[in-house]
């Protein structure tokens, strides 16, 4: 069985998580799978926006399957570094495999442990009314180790960030909208109409651009301002000098839509 389904929308690239009897969680198989499906999103000029959700209505992924975390442990304390280290994290994008192009996380029920760490990776998260949130990974005498820890603390107040890890308590998709921890919260049966408007609205605009932006803020997030408005420009003059912008000035000119190309 196929565990992480891609499709192909125009520009938009859709996986599903397709492991509804496990309520989508990731074992050593769908972890690959994902790494490959990020690669040829990565990868691929013709796709500008992806868009990631699960089978199912009741489960986005619940983490990883801890029935098989044996595997991992049974590797040596050296070899278990090594293999955090130099290799794309759990989920793929949590870790490892930097993707500049938006990502959008269409969450359609539980986002638990790492399900949430895969959201979290995502830049715009769009929850469906019955989605649950949480890093309950303390529960099992674990901690977040795909990201929770650092990335949940840069999206909402830290005193916030630490009740949810320490307890490991699940909010709400309306608690986590008012946290700012998602975008939006629709009906399920809405979810991915609304995600799709949402990555149709970014492809409306130049690819190049939009992931010149992504990657200015994403790393400009480390620097302290004057060293984040140098990454800026050292970023933006590129852009200033391809043919979407020739395109986009040209298009206002003649208050016409542009035609961009991403190049």
């Amino acid at each position: 069985m196929t565990r992480v389904i891609f499709e192909k929308q125009g520009p938009i690239a859709i996986l599903t998580l397709n492991r509804p009897e496990a309520r989508n969680a990731i074992d050593p198989e769908m972890r690959k799978e994902l790494i490959t499906a990020w690669t040829q999103f990565r990868d691929d000029e013709d796709l500008w926006v992806a868009i990631i959700t699960g089978t199912g209505e009741k489960a986005f992924c619940a983490g990883a399957d801890l029935k098989r975390m044996g595997e991992f442990y049974s590797l040596n304390p050296h070899k278990r570094r090594e293999k955090l280290e130099k290799e794309p994290g759990l989920g793929g994008i949590t870790r490892n495999l930097p993707i500049w192009k938006p990502i959008i996380a269409a969450i359609n029920g539980a986002a638990l442990g790492g399900g949430l760490e895969l959201a979290l990776s995502c830049d715009i998260r769009i929850a469906s009314e019955n989605a649950i949130l949480g890093l309950p990974e303390v529960k099992w005498g674990i901690m977040p180790g795909a990201g929770g820890t650092q990335r949940l603390p840069r999206l909402i107040p830290l005193a916030k960030a630490m009740e949810m890890v320490f307890t490991g308590k699940t909010i709400t998709a309306k608690e986590a909208l008012e946290l700012g921890l998602v975008n939006e919260v629709v009906p399920l049966s809405k979810l991915m109409e609304t995600t799709l408007e949402m990555a149709k609205k970014i492809c409306e605009n130049g690819p190049l651009a939009v992931r010149a932006a992504k990657e200015a803020m994403i790393r400009g997030l480390d620097l302290n301002l004057e060293e984040a408005l140098r990454l800026e420009q050292f970023l933006a003059e590129p852009i200033r000098q391809s043919e979407d912008a020739k395109e986009g000035i040209q298009a206002f000119k003649e208050k016409r839509k542009p035609n961009f190309k991403g190049r």
